[in-house]
């Protein structure tokens, strides 16, 4: 009772005041001078010295002086839809700067994981096979220049198609160097590099010489790569939505509801007083119909953006499959070398004689050669035998690493989060903008510092509350809006709503969710209510240190120079699947650990 009081008191005094002012001072309107210069709304020689009647004004009519004009009119409608339209573009751009961020960041570490493990299966070729370490070195960067236009969304690349032309590039040399050194060593040889390549290049799918692990690569990194491919076109495709609402306009009868709702009372003297909550609702929803119609599929979007994350989030199959490559390479290497006399066969008769047999001299010195320079890859992940267990992981662990030029750890200065904890913290932000066009008015109208008790701007007068129907939001509702009649929605909003509906469906159809994504998605595939943002070790929350010989993914292939020509074979071996698992074992800790960010 004592509150209410009071603001019957507040609201007496202010009449009296505004009374007192009117009649007192000769209808001043320096008050509203002030405030019109103050918003920046026009040239003040608009604004009259004293209220006078004014019969022409099309937005703010009533009985009595005023000291508005019709060009202030036009004024007050330029400036309202100019602050209103900033005012969307800053809430928006929050968003819009969430999205680009991490988008960069996505980036940022899929360039990390690509250098690593380039590092990492470019030390294989160093390592065990050297006579065709500086020849390969192009192919190895191309096959991960791929993988990077791929995840960065590249329409262009396929990564089966790029997996099969490295090995199809890589034939040759196997062939030549590590199959048959012979065919470089005969100089009484008819063989013609370029047409022979060509040859080997054409019938390696069909002669199959690595076996199986061709299509095994493709297979492993198709399915580790879509989950961050997905992920780059959503949040690209988002990025075009927020700048279409950027671009596209407010609803053509909006400028003259805003203008009844901030500036009208100024035409009366009254400069401090605010608009009624319902007021500015019915107001803001009606001007944003056309954004409140986003609201559904953008819904979906966000869920899809989440999910997307959570697939990130939820393992290291990326970071896996990335460093199976040198794996899966040496493997297809070996079953070459393996399979060496039936290939030689083959390649004779569908690509004719390639060379003219070796002397026992030359065969003995390619022979020496060869057993001098060339380690089975068994050898450097299979430690020798050792007394201990412990001394045998630290000797495996030694040679795994040794001559290697990987950036290992990172810089002290530069440490880059790792995928798992960039997913999880985009997943925790993008969740509090899924209603973003539904309570965008709200947000406005709490901008405007709206007040609802005792005095506050209905559009025709000061009143205790505004009693008008406030209005839902979307188009359908805003037939009932007595503040603004909304005849029509920018085309803008228009396709950019059917662009975002197609979007969601194709993306979630890709997943195999049904093209509304309102399947079943089963718990522990990375689901937003699993992923917390938490650090764990798994987040790589702790190491530091340095590397200093760190070889950087370029997008096009290094210029290798000549070099001249040595006469080597590669001793063929097999690969133990516990050296496979071990070497793995070693090398995820590291990658993970190069990832990381210190949590100091």
């Amino acid at each position: 009772m004592v509150r209410e009081a009071l603001g019957r008191a507040w609201i007496c005094w202010l009449l009296v005041t505004l009374s007192w002012t009117w009649t007192g001072q000769a209808h001043s309107c320096h008050e509203v001078k002030t405030a019109f210069q103050l918003r920046h709304v026009g040239p003040l020689r608009l604004v009259p010295e004293t209220a006078t009647a004014d019969a022409e004004l099309q937005i703010c009519k009533h009985q009595g002086p005023t000291c508005c004009t019709r060009k202030m009119e036009e004024s007050y409608r330029n400036a309202a839809r100019r602050d209103t339209l900033q005012n969307i573009l800053s809430y928006s751009f929050e968003l819009k700067y969430l999205i680009l961020g991490h988008t960069e960041d996505f980036q940022e570490t899929y360039h990390s994981l690509l250098t690593f493990t380039l590092n990492h299966t470019l030390s294989l070729f160093d390592l065990a096979y050297e006579p065709i370490a500086q020849e390969s070195r192009p192919l190895v960067t191309n096959l991960f220049s791929d993988l990077a236009l791929y995840l960065h969304g590249d329409p262009t690349i396929s990564v089966e198609q790029s997996v099969h032309r490295f090995y199809d590039d890589l034939f040759p040399l196997v062939y030549r160097y590590l199959v048959n050194p012979g065919l470089r060593s005969s100089s009484s040889s008819p063989w013609k590099v370029g047409e022979g390549n060509d040859c080997l290049r054409a019938i390696r799918s069909d002669v199959n010489p690595f076996g199986p692990y061709p299509q095994a690569l493709a297979r492993d990194l198709g399915k580790a790569l879509v989950g961050g491919r997905m992920l780059t076109r959503a949040l690209l495709a988002g990025t075009d939505v927020l700048n279409a609402i950027e671009s596209a306009g407010m609803v053509k009868e909006c400028g003259r509801a805003l203008v009844r709702m901030l500036y009208c009372p100024h035409c009366r003297g009254l400069t401090l007083i605010r608009p009624c909550g319902g007021l500015c609702l019915n107001v803001m929803r009606g001007c944003l119909a056309g954004l409140a119609e986003l609201q559904a599929p953008w819904s979906r979007y966000v869920d899809l953006l989440a999910h997307l994350s959570g697939m990130l989030a939820g393992g290291h199959e990326l970071e896996l499959a990335l460093l199976g490559i040198r794996e899966r390479i040496n493997d297809a290497i070996l079953n070459a070398q393996l399979n060496g006399p039936r290939l030689s066969a083959v390649v004779d008769k569908v690509c004719g004689p390639l060379t003219q047999s070796a002397s026992p001299t030359q065969e003995s010195v390619i022979a020496e050669s060869s057993t001098a320079s060339v380690q089975p890859i068994t050898e450097l992940l299979t430690p020798s035998p050792s007394p201990s267990a412990d001394t045998q992981d630290q000797e495996h662990s030694r040679l795994t690493l040794k001559k290697r030029s990987l950036p290992l750890k990172p810089s002290k200065n530069d440490k880059p989060r790792s995928l798992k904890k960039i997913s999880k913290e985009f997943m925790r932000y993008i969740q509090r903008y899924k209603s973003f066009f539904s309570t965008l008015p709200e947000m406005l109208c709490e901008g405007e510092t709206v007040v609802d008790d005792y005095s506050c701007w209905s559009g025709e007068d000061v009143v205790e509350s505004y009693t008008g129907h406030v209005v839902g939001n979307g188009l359908q509702a805003q037939r009932y809006n007595p503040e603004i009649k909304v005849r029509g929605v920018d085309p803008v909003l228009v396709n950019t709503k059917v662009m975002l509906e197609h979007f969601n469906q194709e993306m979630w159809a890709e997943l195999g969710l049904g093209a509304d994504g309102q399947k079943h998605m089963e718990v522990g595939s990375g689901s937003p209510a699993e992923i917390s943002g938490d650090c764990d070790d798994e987040d790589g929350c702790h190491g530091s240190g340095d590397d200093e010989d760190a070889i950087i993914l370029v997008v096009q292939p290094p210029i290798v120079k000549a070099q001249p020509k040595k006469v080597l074979t590669a001793a063929a071996c097999s690969l133990d699947s516990s050296s496979l698992l071990r070497s793995l074992s070693l090398l995820l800790p590291l990658l993970l650990s190069h990832l990381s960010l210190d949590s100091a």
